[in-house]
């Protein structure tokens, strides 16, 4: 019964870890992206917001 116990929380561990791991990808992720086209981006939404206020 102890071993399935631990084999259950080891699970558990590698689980969480390949989670964080997820999440730091994408987090990675999406900072080169807005670093890349953040200026871009920017101009953009003030564009699209200066047709909607016009409109």
């Amino acid at each position: 019964m102890n071993r399935i116990i631990k084999f259950l929380k080891n699970d558990d561990a590698i689980a969480v870890t390949e989670y964080a791991l997820l999440v730091a990808l994408i987090a990675v992720v999406l900072i080169v992206a807005v670093r890349a086209f953040g200026t871009n981006l920017s101009s953009w939404f003030v564009a699209k917001t200066g047709q909607i206020t016009t409109v």
